[in-house]
């Protein structure tokens, strides 16, 4: 039986470009999707850096247009990867933040924060918007939040899974569950149909949000959903339909005007913005205008899109979309005529050309648009956070059987892929393999553990590596077992061992070289800390100030006749000069300037 946490446990869909809490209220039995302090059930998952203080959220966003090269989203696609992997190199060519290469190749955004110059992980981005949907959740619930479950696409690697679990420590919160974003929507669509649901159904989930691409199959037999497979891309969603379109207009604004904006951050960022209003706005229109005034140089972007301009540019991506569709169900050895309900989930499902290609893919079958596409996965989340709460009691019993997405495995002499564990194999899983050696009296076997599908081990992502010593003195073929485990979080475990001796060795797949060491996650952990306090400090000076400037506004509409103005011109030029001026002095002087008014005239 999974272990039961104390207190309140928050489900977090930590997304590429929006994030979302849900929990699970055991008075009305139901999920609550909160809501941020804007009142919206989505936040944007950015992150920007001022002169003056840190922004998260529909902040960040709000001022990206104005400061581009230190406003940073998209970190979720860098999380877990390498600065050298092609398609970082890629990315890099389309945001208007810098990334550089650090320590053993990690990515590091270089940011601009106080007048200063500071590299970031892509983890600590990731932790800034965790930590939002922590405080967004606290407000909620008026009560400390420590234990989440935090979605991850399917197809992320045990590298991409584990940095998520790095960003939640940076934060300060225990990630005690990693599931899978369409495993998540189908517990959200369970949840809300297992009432009128008759005998076992067959569900598939279609997850197109703003950067990943998953789709899952499921059944559903009453309280158990069975994942029987999945598939996906961590590196094609909305942001690339974005991309396509940015690129159409920059394109034709160099073509009509003479004029190249592809190096200007200010101007790509501004031209994004309305291209993905565009994006949305062409879901429910056939075409829409694209303005922006003063694009470049004084230089007016007055144009339009259709839909079917739009479909055009991006119509290789719908098909490597529906591509991964028809392998996930190869991979489930199921007829699409088996498929009782096709769930769409992510904001990017609602495209028309998406909508018409899968159900033409499915041969007609209406799609299922019940749920909230953007609000699913952090509904299931927080089922699964129930499911894991000893405080809530009324939650549902249900049993989730999820995968591994990708294929496990060791190198054998001539690197060769030897899978243990075939991709989308139930988890918890504990299989075993027999290997002989190579080699006439061997002492020692290196054992060398990858995750991946392609044929040549050295292909695929490196787990960890071990040895394996103290073999007796045989010729070669001498066999020897090795036993790959599984546990329900995903965690890996590899032994080997040969019997004759007993000699045996192990590794526990949670670190990898790619990961923050436990060092590194300290400091970041202190970092993340100071950034608290110095938004803190920011935000007792803006009080200060706030409050000085309204009892200066109250003085001048009360006193007409008495002459105070030197008074005055003081508290303005500490209000005008704020760059450098402490709280403290703000409120200093505004119990000096009570003083000075106090006994002249009374003011609250």
């Amino acid at each position: 039986m999974a272990k039961q946490y104390e207190g309140s446990v928050v489900g977090i869909d930590l997304g590429t470009t929006y994030s979302c809490v849900a929990v699970w209220q055991e008075q009305h039995c139901r999920v609550e999707i909160i809501q941020n302090d804007q009142g919206n059930n989505i936040t944007p998952s950015c992150v920007a850096f001022t002169d003056n203080q840190r922004l998260i959220g529909d902040a960040a966003k709000n001022q990206a247009a104005s400061n581009p090269t230190n406003t940073v989203f998209d970190a979720k696609r860098l999380i877990g990867r390498r600065y050298s992997d092609p398609i970082v190199q890629n990315d890099l060519m389309l945001w208007p933040f810098k990334v550089i290469a650090g320590t053993n190749d990690k990515p590091m955004i270089l940011v601009s924060y106080k007048g200063q110059e500071k590299q970031i992980s892509a983890e600590e981005i990731s932790s800034m918007v965790l930590t939002k949907m922590r405080e967004i959740a606290e407000a909620y619930l008026e009560s400390p939040v420590k234990n989440v479950v935090v979605t991850v696409p399917a197809y992320f690697n045990d590298s991409q899974r584990q940095a998520t679990k790095d960003a939640g420590a940076i934060a300060g919160l225990n990630v005690i569950r990693i599931i899978n974003e369409p495993t998540a929507a189908a517990l959200a669509y369970g949840l809300e149909k297992r009432s009128n649901s008759v005998g076992e159904r067959n569900i598939f989930i279609f997850d197109l949000g703003g950067g990943t691409f998953d789709v899952s199959l499921l059944t559903i037999k009453g309280d158990i959903f069975e994942v029987k497979a999945i598939a996906g891309d961590t590196h094609l969603g909305g942001e690339d339909f974005d991309n396509r379109v940015v690129n159409y207009f920059a394109q034709e604004f160099k073509r009509k005007k003479k004029v190249d904006i592809s190096g200007n951050p200010r101007a790509l960022r501004r031209l994004r913005t309305v291209c993905e209003r565009a994006k949305r706005t062409l879901s429910f229109a056939v075409d829409t205008a694209v303005e922006v005034d003063a694009l470049f140089e004084g230089i007016d972007l007055c144009s339009s899109i259709t839909r079917a301009r739009f479909e055009e540019l991006n119509m290789d991506l719908f098909t490597k979309c529906m591509e991964t569709v028809d392998r996930c169900l190869v991979d489930s050895k199921m007829e699409k005529s088996n498929i009782h309900e096709v769930v769409l989930v992510g904001g990017s499902s609602r495209i028309p050309k998406v909508q018409q290609l899968l159900q033409d893919f499915f041969k007609g079958k209406d799609l299922c648009k019940s749920i909230n596409p953007d609000e699913a996965v952090a509904y299931g989340a927080a089922v699964q956070a129930a499911l894991l709460s000893k405080s809530n009691r009324f939650v549902p019993n249900l049993v989730l059987l999820d995968v591994t997405p990708l294929s496990l495995g060791i190198s054998t002499q001539v690197d060769l892929m030897s899978v243990v564990i075939p991709r989308n194999t139930t988890i918890p899983a504990r299989k075993k393999k027999v290997y002989f050696t190579k080699i006439d009296y061997q002492s020692c076997v290196l054992i060398k553990v990858y995750e991946g599908e392609r044929t040549r081990a050295s292909d695929n992502n490196l787990l960890g590596l071990f040895n394996l010593n103290g073999m007796p003195p045989a010729l070669r073929g001498h066999p020897l077992n090795v036993c790959f485990d599984i546990d329900a979080d995903g965690i890996l475990n590899v032994s080997a061992e040969e019997e004759t001796t007993g000699s045996k060795n192990q590794i526990t797949i949670t670190n990898d070289k790619g990961r923050l060491s436990i060092q590194q996650i300290r400091s970041m952990v202190q970092e993340a800390e100071k950034y608290k306090d110095e938004d803190k400090k920011y935000q007792k000076k803006v009080a200060a100030m706030n409050a000085l400037d309204d009892y200066v506004y109250r003085i001048q509409k009360a006193m007409h006749n008495i002459d105070v103005s030197s008074a005055l011109a003081k508290a303005r030029n500490l209000l005008d000069n704020s760059q450098q001026i402490e709280a403290k002095v703000y409120e200093d002087y505004l119990k000096e300037l009570k003083s000075i008014v106090g006994p002249i005239v009374k003011i609250g």
